[in-house]
């Protein structure tokens, strides 16, 4: 079938660990980590608006993809690269195969959307149609929303030799347009751009009907060119190069550097996807590739319309039966006391470390109070941040932190103004920050921070105590309902004294690479990590490793891993997006397993567990993925879970979703495959009941 993923060779019996071949290449693995959640869009057992908010995730996703790993790729062939990655393959080797794969894919999409999911929402009494398809009555009531609310901001751009070919701004909506003068038969092309001010879907009827706007202005275009004839008209969409690459090493010329750069980003020169109508004819296709300066390679396929991503739109509609069950996250029960303001979250977390996973667990009776109780008590003399991504609108850490400050507690905010895509907010977001009194500064030179750290000083009988918060999510109320991550709440004085630190070196002048207890990147983590690897190797078949993560990328993890499993160490590996590892090839990695879960929840927590229970495990949580950019290009923090009763939560967490058999893909030595269901062990279910079992029913805020 052309749907299937693309078969992967395995290297034979024995291979060195030398040569490239052990790896797959980063970016076609990331377009099958998107295929799943394409076949989440296919699966007919799913919520149809769920159905149709993975579609519009996947489509989301691919838009990213292109702005960045494909304009990267781009950018390497025009300074003429040819030296191959590790995997092998040279850029132009990538992007050939990139086309291919994403060619399918596209086909794919194309062929769910229009013949399984818009029937479902049919069925459903949900339509989005086309303007050929609407009724009298509706077309009536559409020329007036035209006329009234479209018309007056449209701006015709005529391609002439007095009008050059006008800029196409990444990833809008346009029209091409050819016109024919009635007299002199010439014809001419026109851009037309879809504001996007505008709703991309305009609800008629009774709003369960949606019509694409570019649709209304198509129907209505003569209205632009008055005395013309219209020749045809098609709907087209550009992707540009998106990445941006800052380097200044002063706090004020960042903030200048990063605005201006995200200004530049809004006019990218590089173009990287054309996509079309595929009515859309071959002249009109070639006017655009040239002045776009693309090949054929570039165009994509997309119905019914191009930018599927917006069919979010649909997806959050008020249909609560046809989307997943909602499912209220839980109050820890040892937190209980600390809602009802009987106990102060301090005196909770003095008697041992809490953990919490979102979005079982839940962030506002958590992680937010901690932040908020700390903001507000009076014995409190600090508060440490680092924000990385948070609410574009509201954020109750943010509110937090501007209320100590206000209080006059000495606040301080490590805000990632380069983290990708949330430039714009995060600048904002240091801007309030600032104006409430709170120190703002924006990491280590060089480095993105990536840590995920709050910390607490206190003063209490006895002297001053150090509270803190390390995880591997954001601190975004939002995410943290659809997100799955862990986080440890503790007054372990090592790790204070560690966490204390390491502000210390994001914010000033520090070389210190030994920490206490917890394990940091760029200093100390790599090597850390390789020598657990190598540890885990020596004890032969009673060796033990699992780590769940995002993406395995870097290859000397990989090459550790290689040489733990030729030992006999079982590996245990769960990844939710790119894996370049080989698995289950003989002679080099048959004693590892690579699975990913892909649901409703998105699996981004990292869980390091390294030892066999005979000879005693050992836990880490952090913010760290087993890619380059996080061990050596980053910022980031990855803690041990010491206490029994929580590295035993832990282990239930891994042992679910290494026995899921509803949402789990695994990795073998021609690809990755969806597992057979079996016993029907649905790891965000199972790990729902887990949450309520735990702390019986207390139902808290930032549910899903």
């Amino acid at each position: 079938m052309d749907d299937a993923a693309p078969r992967m060779v395995a290297p034979p019996a024995g291979r060195s660990l030398d040569e490239p071949g052990r790896y797959v290449n980063r970016e076609l693995s990331w377009l099958e980590f998107n295929a799943r959640v394409l076949a989440l869009a296919e699966d007919k057992n799913l919520p149809i608006l769920e159905r149709v908010r993975f579609m519009a995730i996947y489509s989301r996703n691919l838009d990213e993809f292109f702005q960045i790993r494909v304009a990267g790729l781009r950018e390497q062939m025009a300074a003429g690269i040819i030296r191959p990655s590790v995997d092998g393959l040279t850029p132009a080797e990538q992007l050939n195969a990139i086309r291919e794969r994403v060619r399918t894919l596209s086909s794919r999409r194309n062929r769910i959307l229009t013949k399984n999911i818009l029937p479902k929402l049919a069925s459903e009494g949900i339509y989005l149609v086309d303007w050929d398809e609407t009724a009298k009555a509706d077309r009536v009531a559409l020329r007036r929303h035209f006329e009234e609310q479209i018309l007056p901001i449209l701006t015709p751009l005529a391609v002439d030799p007095a009008h050059p070919f006008p800029y196409i701004s990444n990833l809008s909506i346009n029209l091409a347009v050819v016109v024919r003068d009635p007299k002199s038969r010439h014809r001419r092309f026109a851009r037309v751009k879809v504001p996007q001010s505008l709703p991309r879907l305009v609800p008629i009827r009774d709003g369960s009907t949606f019509i694409p706007t570019e649709q209304i202005v198509a129907a209505h275009i003569g209205e632009l060119f008055p005395g013309m004839d219209i020749v045809s008209c098609y709907p087209f969409r550009v992707s540009r190069d998106a990445d941006m690459d800052v380097e200044t090493s002063e706090a004020d010329d960042l903030l200048s550097a990063i605005q201006e750069s995200v200004r530049k980003r809004q006019r990218s020169p590089q173009a990287v996807r054309l996509e079309i109508d595929p009515t859309m004819s071959k002249s009109v296709a070639a006017l655009l590739l040239e002045e776009l300066e693309l090949t054929p390679q570039d165009i994509y396929m997309t119905k019914p319309f191009p930018g599927v991503g917006d069919l979010f739109e649909i997806a959050k509609l008020d249909r609560p039966e046809l989307k997943f069950k909602t499912w209220p996250a839980v109050t820890q029960r040892r937190l209980a006391p600390v809602v009802s303001g009987e106990r102060s979250i301090f005196s909770v977390i003095r008697e041992g470390d809490l953990l919490v996973q979102h979005p079982y667990d839940s962030f506002e009776t958590s992680v937010a109070a901690f932040l908020d109780e700390a903001a507000r008590d009076p014995d409190v003399l600090a508060i440490k941040q680092t924000l990385y991504r948070t609410s574009v609108k509201d954020s109750p850490v943010i509110r937090s932190l501007v209320r100590a400050a206000e209080s006059g507690k000495q606040t301080l905010a490590m805000v990632e103004i380069k983290a990708r895509f949330d430039e714009q907010a995060n600048i904002g977001w240091a801007r309030i920050l600032e104006q409430a009194g709170v120190h703002v500064v924006y990491g280590v030179v060089g480095l993105k921070t990536h840590a995920k750290l709050s910390l607490v000083v206190r003063q209490e009988e006895g002297g001053i105590h150090r509270y803190c918060h390390i995880g591997t999510g954001n601190y975004h109320p939002v995410t943290a309902t659809t997100y799955e991550d862990i986080g440890l709440l503790t007054a372990d004085p090592e790790i204070g004294a560690d966490v204390q630190d390491l502000f210390n070196y994001i914010t000033g002048y520090s070389r210190q690479d030994d920490y206490r207890a917890v394990l940091v990147a760029p200093l100390a983590l790599r090597n850390r990590l390789v020598e657990m690897i190598e540890e885990e190797a020596a004890a032969g078949r009673d060796g033990r490793i699992v780590l769940k993560m995002n993406s395995l990328v870097d290859p000397g993890m990989i090459d550790a891993l290689y040489a733990a499993s030729k030992a006999g160490a079982r590996i245990d590996l769960l990844v939710r997006g790119a894996c370049c590892l080989r698995a289950g090839v003989p002679g080099l990695s048959e004693n590892i397993r690579v699975r990913s879960i892909v649901g409703k929840y998105l699996e981004h927590s990292r869980v390091f567990r390294f030892g066999s229970q005979r000879r005693g495990a050992r836990y880490f949580i952090g913010s760290a993925d087993l890619m380059q950019r996080n061990l050596d290009h980053r910022v980031e923090c990855v803690t041990p879970i010491r206490d029994p009763a929580l590295t035993e939560h832990l282990e239930e967490i891994l042992h679910i979703e290494l026995a899921d058999d509803t949402l789990a893909w695994e990795l073998g030595p021609k690809g990755w495959s969806k597992l057979p269901s079996k016993k029907g062990i649905n790891a965000h279910v199972a790990l729902q009941e887990l949450a309520t079992t735990r702390n019986g029913y207390l139902g808290g805020g930032g549910g899903t």
